[in-house]
């Protein structure tokens, strides 16, 4: 009898298909990379514990179609393009082809389809058309924007609310003309030089969270079985696509099983990019084996943090 802990009961349950039949088909998402930059050790954990499960899944004679979205086009990727002087696209192409030589070097190869946010404008924008359809989403001067107030289960998978303090650092989009705080963008309207689509409601393009639900809808359906990332996505991000999905099917819920990884520390530090304190993927390969790595991540608890350092790096070395 296998077990999974749901972050959105808060215990663990045993692992029941949504749809049983013969075909034991699991449908599995996990929020992919956002490429700006080369990916750390902090995210190679989140992606080889996913990689584990779903080669777990399909040893015991699931039909796991696990998908990932990459995420190609954002206000970091754009920032980035500036400084460097290059075009946008070819900066989130160079960097997604880095992390994919990342990943297949780490042996995480159980991913079924990697789905870039450009290629599914046309879903992005159907998504929101029917959230302003259904009075979920509101137009104002910078963009189309998510009433949160209008979703009544709004914060049900992290159990906070938005006027918590940490909000300020959440990555939730600070227009003045916004009705609630937490309101976070779904469309952003076109700025000079930057990159952008046509739609009825104005030229722009996505906003961070719907990129998900727009390509989970399509190769999913409105609900599937598990949904991963790492447990800084909690809030806002994975909040943002239970409120998005099922608003627009009135299904609940989005996802059966939520699976949240913990995080990879230094001194007790969240590794970050922000903080300075990361180690590239590929920066840890010139040292050291994709076995070490695998090793390092997967003797702990997938839930529980784990602290790196170098002595300990050594250490698992030496057990194999």
């Amino acid at each position: 009898m296998l077990k999974i802990y749901n972050t959105l009961s808060r215990k663990k349950e045993i692992f029941k298909l949504r749809r049983p039949g013969k075909v034991r088909k699991v449908n599995i998402f996990v929020c992919g990379p956002t490429c700006y930059d080369f990916s750390h050790i902090g995210h190679a954990r989140t992606y080889i514990v996913f990689d584990m499960i779903a080669k777990y899944l399909r040893e015991k004679g699931y039909n796991v179609f696990y998908l990932q979205n990459i995420t190609d086009v954002d206000d970091k990727i754009i920032d980035r393009a500036i400084e460097e002087k290059i075009f946008w696209k070819d900066l989130s192409r160079r960097f997604e082809r880095e992390y994919l030589k990342d990943m297949k070097a780490l042996n995480v190869n159980s991913v079924t389809k990697y789905a870039r946010a450009t290629a599914h404008i046309k879903e992005i924008i159907s998504q929101v058309k029917r959230l302003l359809r259904k009075s979920f989403a509101y137009q104002i001067k910078d963009g189309i924007y998510y009433d949160i107030s209008k979703f009544r289960d709004y914060g049900k998978l992290s159990r906070r609310t938005v006027l918590q303090a940490e909000d300020a650092i959440s990555r939730i989009d600070e227009a003045k003309e916004k009705r609630n705080k937490g309101d976070f963008c779904l469309w952003k309207f076109s700025r000079l030089h930057e990159p952008s689509w046509p739609s009825l409601f104005g030229r722009g393009r996505p906003g961070w969270h719907i990129e998900d639900t727009a390509i989970t809808e399509k190769y999913f359906g409105s609900r599937y079985d598990i949904h991963g990332g790492a447990r800084d996505l909690i809030f806002p991000h994975h909040e943002a696509e239970i409120a998005q999905m099922e608003a627009l099917s009135g299904k609940k819920p989005l996802v059966k099983y939520w699976l949240h990884t913990g995080f990879l520390t230094v001194k007790g530090q969240k590794m970050a990019k922000s903080l300075g304190n990361f180690i590239t993927i590929k920066d840890f390969l010139k040292k050291y084996s994709a076995r070490v790595l695998r090793f390092f991540v997967l003797k702990t608890h997938y839930r529980s943090p784990i602290d790196y350092s170098e002595k300990e790096i050594e250490q698992v070395k030496r057990q194999l």
